[in-house]
């Protein structure tokens, strides 16, 4: 059984649909119901009629026809009896059958002598309204259609009763309000200012069009802020309408359907106007029967009359009236279909009356649908619109993003960095909150994996800012803000997760320091018509590339010849051409990573002011070169780390400015004595190799602070390693040590000490005299810590400072 609430569902769902129906589909309904009332009054006045026919036997006949005594008056005289005498008239018919028979007489009547039109004329109808009204809803309920158009109308309810709706349109109104305003006072201003002609100059000082570079936008009239649920309602709205649009608009089952359905009512309307007319006349009073019962009443003629005729000759021309009404809306909604262009819907109007100009143009189903929806009211499209616009999402989500980042849960992520400076790291975030602008102690802002960041005017609050990092993120910058940034930014880390052009904004940071940039590409020439811009960072000092390049490019060796540090990480692919780096004189570090270059370039020594070079991960094999560094009089720092090298030139003696050296992680199984003739090594590190002794010279390294041969084959110290006074960090880790030499306590210096993964028994009990050796700095098993001394333990114990 039914209850009034499932009732009250179909109702509410087949009403929903009026927002799909045009005036055409009402005017059908309409039709459709007074077509059905027409059926129903006349099948009920043929059900309630006792008698549909009444019928008479026919006593007098002339000419095969049944007549009446005056007729046949008329008729005798024009005519005689072959005696010339008239004929003989009865006075008056009598009929004189049985009530039964009567109605046998009608019943038989009704079903071999009347028309069938005029017998089955309501239920025709009733079937023609019945298929027009399946036609008019057929798509609405057809599997593949009916779907679509319930969500589409759900969705729609939704956005037409989102505050964000209203919001934006509101909005654009102001703003449609405000720009004439502004307009006008920016003229006036241009007429009565000789100042605003050196801001139109500053801005007209860019070269070119700035793509990622964009005018600061009109501030919104409106003061209110969404509700945080209301926000994140209407940001569930723009995820449905994406989907519902990428699932529709490759389609058009829903326009084929409807089309159909209008071919088919087009077609019963030829038909119905075709034969309904012609077999109207056959809808007549009286009706001449004529039946072989005379065994039954002893008549075989009988005068019937239809008692419905005429009433039935009203409704049918009525029916016919209104088919014909039916017929002509359903040749324009045919016409309709297939004049305009409903395979698309544009936006072109809105997009000019609107702030919202991305709003894109949408095809087949979606675009029918929508053309249905501004029949019943153009506003509907209006509002469905607003979360079409990615500028209408951006604002949407920059709305939820300031209820859910305030100011204090940002300064919770304020950290001081490595570098003792005030850091915020922004992670997987929509935008960029704009409470972040109240940070005003900010000094290094990092954004990662943001899709769209847009720096605004407001970054100018930020007056301690100088470092910015955006990693896997893109960035977009207001003119204003990009004054601030050219003023105060020094140090810019860019990093792509594929390879993209660095963005133009960054070539006007005139005061910018340091330059990272991973995943950027660059030119190996420059192009004279369109420059690159690098001539524009005059103040540049350091520049990091990371990606795959077969030469240094060019636009850096001409452009940037006063650059002090370049790094180039190439990423294992193989850098052939070096020969421009002669040009970078003013080079003072070089770091060359992972560029498969196996052997050291020459192009190198002629860089006579380099105190820094790093040849990490380079493959190299042999460093017979190293003899040439004597030409660098100022190299302080080589690191030949994390390569295949296997020996160790006895030139490097020549070296004598070299303070830092790196060797580790490659296939050294013995020193050069030469190498100890570098007295001015404070630094040497010569880990994760295959050395089994230390030689004796060590000592003349009377500099040395910080001497590491962690993992190596190690298996005694040379007394002359505790010569080194000055040394700090020893580094004696997994090696095939067995004692520690007592000598150890001679180094009064040593901060850090690591023994770990060797073979000791004991530790001496000298490590006493290391008085600035604290417990966390000593790496080493717990159990070697009860073979000192309980004076030596305690004082290690006591001491938690770390390194």
């Amino acid at each position: 059984m039914i209850t009034l609430t499932e009732l009250k569902c179909l109702a509410d769902a087949q009403s929903s649909y009026h927002i799909l129906k045009p005036w055409w589909d009402v005017f059908w309904y309409y039709l459709t119901l007074i077509m059905l009332l027409v059926a129903v009054l006349a099948g009920a006045l043929q059900l309630t009629q006792s008698r549909v026919l009444c019928c008479l036997p026919c006593k007098v006949e002339f000419d095969n026809h049944c007549t009446v005594p005056w007729d046949l008056l008329k008729a005798s005289e024009n005519a005689s009896s072959p005696s010339g005498l008239p004929l003989p008239l009865p006075l008056r018919i009598q009929n004189d059958l049985h009530r039964q028979q009567y109605s046998y007489i009608d019943a038989v009547c009704y079903e071999k002598q009347l028309h069938w039109f005029a017998k089955f004329f309501p239920y025709l109808v009733l079937l023609h309204t019945l298929i027009f009204a399946a036609c008019s809803n057929f798509w609405l309920h057809y599997p593949s259609t009916s779907s679509r158009l319930e969500h589409f109308v759900a969705i729609l309810h939704k956005c037409f009763d989102s505050p964000w709706t209203t919001r934006a349109l509101s909005e654009t109104v102001a703003e449609q309000s405000v720009r004439p305003l502004k307009l006008s006072k920016s003229k006036t201003l241009l007429s009565t200012s000789g100042g605003s002609a050196d801001v139109d100059a500053s801005k007209q000082s860019l070269p070119y069009p700035q793509p990622g570079l964009e005018s600061p936008g009109i501030e919104s009239p409106t003061s209110s802020v969404l509700d945080k649920k209301e926000g994140e309602q209407a940001k569930a709205i723009f995820e449905k309408v994406k989907r519902f649009r990428l699932h529709v608009e490759q389609r058009d089952i829903i326009y084929r359907v409807y089309l159909k359905q209008i071919i088919v009512k087009v077609i019963l309307f030829v038909f119905i106007i075709t034969y309904v007319p012609y077999f109207l006349s056959y809808i007549t009073l009286e009706i001449d029967c004529s039946i072989d019962v005379q065994a039954f009443t002893g008549y075989k003629r009988y005068q019937c009359v239809y008692s419905l005729a005429e009433i039935f000759k009203v409704l049918a021309s009525f029916y016919v009236i209104l088919v014909i009404l039916y017929g002509l809306t359903s040749s324009y909604s045919l016409w309709w279909m297939l004049r305009s262009s409903l395979k698309q819907y544009s936006f072109e109007a809105l997009r000019e009356k609107s702030n919202y100009s991305d709003i894109p143009d949408v095809r087949n189903d979606f675009a029918f649908i929508l053309h249905l929806a501004d029949q019943y009211d153009p506003l509907y499209s209006k509002r469905f619109s607003i979360f079409l616009s990615e500028v209408s999402e951006n604002k949407l989500k920059q709305i939820n993003l300031n209820n859910e980042w305030t100011v204090e849960r940002l300064k919770s992520k304020l950290v001081r960095n490595s570098q003792d400076k005030t850091e915020l790291h922004l992670f997987m975030l929509s935008g960029l909150p704009d409470n972040v602008f109240e940070l005003t102690e900010m000094e290094v802002l990092r954004l990662e994996l943001i899709p769209e960041v847009k720096l605004p005017a407001a970054v100018s609050q930020l007056v301690n800012l100088r470092e910015l990092h955006v990693c896997h993120s893109s960035l977009v910058v207001d003119h204003p803000a990009l004054a601030f940034l050219k003023e105060n930014l020094k140090t810019l880390r860019l990093k792509f997760t594929d390879m993209g052009k660095i963005p133009r904004w960054v070539f006007h940071l005139r005061n910018l320091k340091e330059l990272y940039l991973s995943g950027c590409v660059l030119p190996e020439q420059p192009s004279a018509a369109q420059p690159e811009g690098f001539q524009d960072l005059k103040g540049l000092q350091t520049l990091y590339l990371k990606s795959n390049l077969s030469r240094i490019p060019q636009v850096v060796t001409d452009l940037l010849p006063s650059l002090q540090k370049l790094s180039l990480d190439n990423e294992g692919s193989k850098l052939v051409m070096l020969n421009n780096l002669k040009k970078m004189t003013n080079l003072k570090s070089l770091e060359l990573l992972s560029c498969d270059l196996e052997r050291i370039p020459h192009s190198i020594f002629s860089l006579h002011n380099l105190r820094e070079l790093d040849l990490r991960e380079n493959n190299l094999k042999t460093v017979e070169e190293i003899i040439s560094f004597q030409h660098l009089p100022s190299l302080s720092c080589l690191k030949l780390w994390h390569n295949n090298i296997a020996y160790i030139p006895g030139q490097i003696g020549a070296l004598a400015n070299l303070e830092q050296l790196f060797l580790d992680h490659n296939n050294i199984e013995s020193l050069p004595l030469q190498l100890f003739l570098c007295t001015k090594l404070h630094y040497l590190d010569l880990s994760y190799n295959h050395l089994t002794f230390i030689p004796e010279e060590v000592q003349y390294l009377t500099n040395l602070q910080y001497f590491a041969v962690t993992n190596n084959n190690i298996e005694m110290l040379p007394d002359g390693l505790f010569q080194c006074k000055r040394l700090q960090c020893l580094l004696l880790g997994r090696n095939s040590l067995t004692d520690l030499s007592p000598l150890v306590g001679e180094l009064s210096n040593l901060t850090h000490l690591e023994l770990i993964g060797n073979y000791l028994e004991t530790l001496p009990p000298e490590l006493e005299g290391c008085q600035a050796l604290k417990r966390s700095c000593l790496i080493v098993e717990d159990s070697l810590l009860s073979t000192l001394p309980p004076p030596v333990t305690e004082r290690l114990q006591t001491c938690l400072d770390k390194c």
